[in-house]
């Protein structure tokens, strides 16, 4: 059967879109119908550069053999086995393959669907772990300002972006939050800003707020992503990490942005080199193609629930799609291309090059700021007064009327190519958004 390349291919009206301007989107549709590589494919035949990964997730670039090939053959195998009280080989392989692709502790892997579920999982597993050592008082959990863990409810209760909390009522209890790291003093960074690192230290206050004995977590994202691409500042996850020890916390890194390549290595927690407890992935490690998350544990998380009876159910916690034969195939196919195409080792040779070309927007009009690491990037433009967004959004739909996606969170546009990008692709990715910006009001 032919590809139906019609851009509107019915009323639109049945499809609630998520995180997206419905009205407007329905009134002049924005239609992808394929995609190769480095470049999506429009209803009219206009090749589009992916300058976001998709939604940071196709790290691997698009429609890569290896990873269809492994869809199309599980899928004619074995297409779903349930993941309670049975299990299938490929799940086994790819938790053993993660292991072995994460920093070295990390030895145990929970299956989900999504960032957002990686996000509910960790918090149930760091509150039933204080739990099953004795410990059940340590029930409060800390986020941070403008930090962003996904739509469940426990993801926006840590989380700390106002318009993803506002409208859903009292959230959880027992959360605070550490100030954000966006410092003034910080722009035009290239890198870890100098500045910041001082912020750490309110969790100390917190701490003797509530009682060290009432927190169980500690949840950030190492570089935050979907708030506007926002460094730590030298020597704050560092900090983070002494205190959490200190106190018995468990410190817990959101790398469902960061993990699989984006910095240049495999997760930031190598990249920055510090440790956390537990870790959150979706994203990247199946390129986006299919639904799949994890959360990683070290041994003392995991083993402080392997007591008791051995036939007895160790955590109560799971879902259908845990481990998916269909996804973990994707899985095992995306880790073997980031591999074999040495997809993480280009973007830390380009991150050089990529640094330069984004900083080359810095004069341009309205850019009042410009941050970077490894292959991500971010434009931060000043508000329209008493519009706030519109600017980002505008430079959003000249972006994509000249060929270029961007993704704009407020008013900064952030930038995370797929990790096959070559040099050229990236002088093509700057050309196109300088001259968007030059054109904005």
């Amino acid at each position: 059967m032919a590809l139906d390349r019609n851009p509107v291919p019915n009323d639109l009206s049945a499809f609630w879109m998520p995180f997206t301007a419905n009205r407007q989107f329905k009134k002049a549709p924005r239609m992808f119908v394929g995609a190769s590589g480095m470049y999506y494919k429009t209803a009219d035949g206009r090749e589009v550069l992916d300058g976001t990964a998709g939604l940071w997730c196709c790290n691997a670039g698009h429609c890569r053999p290896k990873i269809t090939e492994a869809i199309q053959k599980q899928a004619a195998e074995l297409d779903y086995a349930p993941a309670f009280q049975m299990g299938h080989p490929k799940a086994f392989e790819l938790a053993s393959a993660v292991r072995d692709m994460a920093p070295e502790g990390m030895e145990h892997v929970f299956f989900t669907n999504s960032g957002s579920e990686s996000v509910e999982t960790a918090l149930k597993i760091a509150i039933a772990y204080h739990r099953a050592r004795g410990e059940g008082s340590r029930t409060r959990l800390i986020g941070r300002e403008r930090g962003y863990h996904g739509v469940n409810f426990g993801g926006i209760s840590v989380g700390g972006i106002v318009n993803n909390r506002k409208m859903f009522g009292t959230l959880l209890a027992g959360v605070d939050h550490l100030p954000h790291t966006h410092l003034p003093e910080n722009a035009f960074t290239r890198g870890q800003p100098e500045h910041g690192a001082h912020l750490a230290e309110d969790l100390e206050r917190i701490v003797a707020l509530h009682g060290a004995e009432t927190v169980a977590a500690v949840i950030v994202e190492p570089m935050a992503g979907s708030t506007g691409v926002l460094m730590p500042p030298k020597g704050y996850l560092e900090r983070l990490r002494e205190i959490c020890t200190k106190h018995g916390i468990l410190l817990i890194f959101d790398e469902v942005i960061t993990g699989f390549g984006r910095l240049g290595s495999a997760f930031a927690a190598d990249h920055f080199d510090v440790m956390p407890d537990m870790m959150t992935t979706a994203k990247g490690l199946t390129n986006g193609v299919i639904p799949m998350g994890a959360v990683l544990t070290t041994p003392a998380i995991h083993d402080a629930f392997m007591q008791g009876p051995e036939h007895l159910i160790e955590l109560f916690h799971g879902y259908t799609y845990s481990g998916n034969p269909i996804a973990s195939a994707a899985g095992l196919a995306t880790l073997e291309t980031y591999r074999e195409e040495g997809l993480f080792e280009n973007a830390a040779s380009l991150a050089p090059y990529w640094e330069d070309a984004l900083h080359s927007l810095k004069d341009l009009p309205h850019v009042i700021d410009i941050r970077n690491m490894g292959l991500i990037g971010a434009v931060e433009l000043e508000p329209i007064a008493g519009e706030p967004t519109k600017r980002a959004f505008t430079a959003f739909l000249n972006a994509y009327d000249k060929n270029l996606l961007i993704r704009t969170t407020g008013d900064i546009i952030a930038l995370s190519p797929p990790l096959m990008i070559d040099k050229a692709q990236i002088d093509e990715l700057f050309g196109k958004l300088s001259d968007v910006l030059k054109a904005l009001d």
